[in-house]
């Protein structure tokens, strides 16, 4: 596969190669130029260690795909149980190069402030710094874990939770709760409302909406899995709303839908994200950061792909 295919696909059909590898190859070479050094091995008398860029075109078509590492094997010749070392080392490697480069969340009130103006130029929602949701990957059991990984959609999974700007990069991510745990759990144990409780997290001062005189703090918007809090906003869940309250519920709705098209547009770039992933919850925890990190790293490079008007289309 990597000696033959890659090569014909980067000559002949780079539109291939890319949707082979979810990723163009002008990205893939980066990625070897910049991961390879973190995962090559010294030569030894017993056997030649495998190539950087095998090791990562094995782990981004498995990701990719969701294709099990037995179906994997005969493509690249490469044995399912170091297929499964190989991911496992080039997604914490990913992690490890790009994490400070990818994840770049905004402590400042300026930085706040622009990713405020964006929601309101964008979705006409003033004051917003961002939407939070969770999202559930599915996975094996795993040994003797009872029903703490077991979610209330009914499969056993982890939890990935999320805050999205407007154009659909990942600015905060917690990833590797169980099942179990609600969206409002996870959140009251994260280092996101501690700082946001203490002040520590730079939203700017409370200021007036448009066309008003009364200050409004700045706010994560969020659905009915969450408390109302001073920096959360979450709609209206009474029955009989006004007019007013309706309208007020569909803007908030539009402005927290990018956070649930970001997780769509990961899920489909990387559709290991849409089976049940046979690993271990350390793993999978691993394969979602690295996917998480690719997927910024996407947006950053390329930022007209993938949109959610594009994925209607597919």
């Amino acid at each position: 596969m990597y000696d033959q295919l890659l090569v014909e696909l980067r000559r002949e059909d780079q539109r291939a190669f890319k949707n082979f590898l979810r990723m163009p190859p002008e990205m893939y070479d980066e990625l070897v130029q910049r991961v390879g050094p973190r995962i090559t091995k010294e030569r030894t008398w017993y056997r030649e260690p495998l190539d950087p860029g095998l090791k990562i075109a094995i782990t981004l078509r498995h990701i990719a795909s969701g294709t099990k590492y037995a179906a994997m094997k005969f493509g690249c010749r490469v044995p399912h149980n170091t297929q499964s070392l190989a991911v496992r080392e080039v997604c914490q490697a990913i992690i490890d190069e790009y994490l400070d480069e990818a994840m770049t969340c905004p402590t400042t009130p300026e930085g706040r402030r622009e990713i405020s103006d964006q929601f309101m130029e964008k979705w006409n929602f003033p004051h917003t710094c961002g939407a939070l949701d969770g999202k559930h990957v599915a996975c094996k059991a795993p040994p003797k874990s009872g029903s703490v990984y077991y979610n209330y959609k009914g499969f056993y999974s982890i939890v990935l939770m999320a805050l999205v700007d407007t154009d659909y990069k990942f600015l905060w991510a917690d990833v590797g709760s169980p099942g179990a745990s609600s969206d409002a759990q996870i959140y009251n144990e994260s280092e996101l409302k501690e700082m946001a409780e203490d002040g520590t997290i730079g939203f700017p001062a409370p200021d007036p909406l448009p066309n008003d005189y009364k200050d409004v703090p700045y706010v994560f918007v969020v659905d009915d899995a969450f408390g109302l809090r001073k920096h959360m906003m979450k709609p209206y869940t009474l029955r009989g709303l006004t007019d007013e309250e309706r309208i007020f519920n569909y803007r908030l709705s539009r402005a927290r839908r990018v956070v649930e098209n970001a997780f769509g547009i990961l899920a489909n770039r990387f559709q290991i994200l849409l089976t049940t992933m046979q690993h271990h919850p350390s793993t999978v925890k691993i394969i979602v950061k690295a996917c998480i990190v690719l997927h910024n790293l996407m947006r950053m490079r390329y930022p007209t792909e993938m949109s959610p008007k594009e994925m209607t289309k597919k």
